[in-house]
C-alpha cells in the first residue's frame, strides 16, 4: 500500500488539479471541438491505492468524478500511486493502458490534461492571456489544494484548522478570479468567488493579474510584493504569513520537494 505522504500527494492531485480541466474548457472555449461526439469514461487508478479518479466525457462537456468507476471505457492503472503523481507532476511514467479499442477517449482529454502543465513550476508563460489563465488554475488549486491538506490528515495543517475559529481566508484578483477557503472546527472549505457571509478574517488583493502572477509563482516574495504594491493584506499579517507558508508547502508536496 502506498504511504501517508503518497496518498495525500495523490489526493491534492486527483481533487485539485485534475477537475481544474473544467476551467480550462470554460477559460478555452475552442477546446471544445476536442469533445465532438465524445462519449466515454476514462479512469486514473494505482494498484496499491483505492485512491482514484474519473473523467466523463460527454458532447461539449466532461465532469471529473472522484473514485472507481465499475465499467470505464479507457482504463490507466499505475503499478504504484507515486507513479501516478510523478505523472501528474509531468515525469514519464506510464500506466497500463485497458481499452485500446475505445483509445479515442483518451486522446480527447489529452489535450486538457497536457493544458494542465501550465501549473508546473517552470512554466512561466509571457503571453498575458496565458498568465491570467495560470493565475487562476493556481488560485483555484492552491486553495482546493489547502483543505485537501486538512482533510487527508496534514499534521501540520490539521493542526492549524483544529483550533480555528469559523474563519475565512479570501483571495481577489482586481478584474479576475476569486477564491477563498472557510475554516471552522477542524473543517475547512475551499470555495470559488466571494465568500459574503462573514468578514475576511485575511484578505490578499492583487490588483490585476501581472501582480498576481509574481507573487503565486514566487518570482517576488510576499514581503516585496506588499512593498511594490503588487499585494495588499488586509487582516491579521500573521495568520497571512502562515497561510502563506502553507501554499508554499503545497507547492514543495505536489513537485515533490
Amino acid at each position: 500500500m502506498a504511504d501517508q505522504a503518497t496518498e495525500l500527494r495523490a489526493r491534492i492531485f486527483l481533487r485539485a488539479a485534475l477537475p481544474l480541466i473544467k476551467v480550462v474548457l470554460a477559460e478555452r472555449p475552442a477546446y471544445r471541438r476536442y469533445l465532438w461526439k465524445a462519449c466515454g469514461v476514462v479512469q486514473f487508478a494505482a494498484g496499491d491505492s483505492q485512491q482514484g479518479a474519473y473523467v466523463e466525457l460527454s458532447e461539449g462537456s466532461l465532469q471529473v468524478v472522484q473514485g472507481i468507476h465499475e465499467r470505464p471505457d479507457v482504463r490507466l492503472t499505475f503499478k504504484r500511486l507515486e507513479d501516478l503523481c510523478a505523472f501528474f507532476a509531468g515525469a514519464l511514467k506510464l500506466p497500463s493502458i485497458s481499452g485500446l479499442l475505445k483509445m479515442g477517449r483518451l486522446l480527447r482529454l489529452l489535450p486538457f490534461l497536457l493544458k494542465l502543465k501550465i501549473l508546473m513550476p517552470d512554466a512561466m508563460p509571457t503571453d498575458p492571456a496565458e498568465k491570467a489563465l495560470k493565475v487562476r488554475l493556481l488560485l483555484y488549486m492552491v486553495t482546493n489544494a489547502l483543505s485537501q491538506l486538512n482533510k487527508g490528515g496534514d499534521p501540520a495543517f490539521s493542526k492549524v484548522v483544529k483550533t480555528s475559529p469559523d474563519r475565512i481566508y479570501q483571495w481577489t484578483v482586481a478584474g479576475g478570479p476569486e477564491a477563498y477557503l472557510r475554516m471552522k472546527a477542524g473543517k475547512t472549505k475551499a470555495g470559488r468567488g466571494t465568500y459574503t457571509r462573514r468578514k475576511p478574517f485575511v484578505h490578499m488583493m492583487f490588483p490585476d493579474s501581472e501582480s498576481a502572477f509574481d507573487v503565486l509563482t514566487q518570482k517576488v516574495s510576499t514581503v516585496d510584493a506588499v512593498k511594490q504594491g503588487k499585494l495588499k493584506l488586509e487582516g491579521s499579517l500573521e495568520y497571512g504569513k502562515e497561510i502563506g507558508l502553507h501554499m508554499q508547502r503545497v507547492e514543495a508536496i505536489t513537485t515533490g520537494g
